[in-house]
């Protein structure tokens, strides 16, 4: 038996459109609209050297979760290329190349993997439940770890070559956000099974063509 593919939340809620440019300008503004998200709630920050609190993870996060694994994706890669290119939509109001090559670089690109992974993840069920969500949320936090944790410990604060080392990574990129990292995860893992629940009652979370789970959020 093959994996059933129910479809991201939002394609319930913005239905594809009668022909393929229709739906591809449904798509693109899908994009953006994500793009927009990040860069807005990167902004609701709390300083912290070298890597800030933001509400960026909630947001890579939601975005994946409610758009699915390529249109995520691609919105937190948009984010990448557009914040790279200067334009100040990273925490803090910042942007640049040098944001990149920095601190929090490996974290930004780690946010592009992770929405993805959760996305194809929710577009196959995952989104139904309150605990296979918080299962996928997890493994997607594990995600931006993976890579961001890494590029801070190899990274030079005074640009001598002389690396921040592992044990300064975990205490300044890990440790303080393990309680924030866990209340953004507990809200998105609300927030989709509460709207599968909704469209359920409403009559959009129908599947059409095979039945998937329940879509009560419990």
């Amino acid at each position: 038996m093959h994996a059933v593919r129910y479809g991201a939340i939002v394609d319930r809620v913005v239905p594809r459109g009668q022909t393929r440019a229709s739906t591809l300008v449904r798509d693109i503004i899908l994009v953006l609209a994500g793009t927009a998200l990040v860069s807005l709630l990167a902004q609701v920050s709390i300083p912290w050297y070298p890597v800030p609190f933001t509400g960026q993870t909630l947001a890579v996060l939601l975005v994946g979760g409610m758009l699915g694994a390529w249109r995520g994706a691609l919105s937190l890669a948009l984010y990448f290329v557009i914040g790279a290119l200067g334009a100040p939509i990273f925490s803090e109001q910042s942007g640049g190349w040098d944001i990149i090559t920095g601190a929090t670089g490996g974290y930004i690109i780690g946010f592009i993997l992770a929405a993805g992974l959760v996305g194809w993840l929710c577009e196959r069920g995952a989104d139904r439940r309150v605990v296979p969500m918080i299962g996928v949320l997890l493994l997607g936090n594990v995600i931006i770890y993976a890579i961001g944790v890494p590029w801070l410990a190899n990274w030079s604060p005074a640009g001598d070559g002389v690396t921040l080392g592992w044990g300064q990574a975990y205490e300044l990129g890990v440790q303080p956000f393990i309680l924030g990292d866990l209340l953004k995860l507990a809200i998105v893992a609300a927030i989709l099974p509460a709207g599968w629940a909704l469209l359920q009652r409403t009559g959009f979370g129908k599947d059409r063509e095979q039945d998937g789970p329940p879509a009560g959020i419990l």
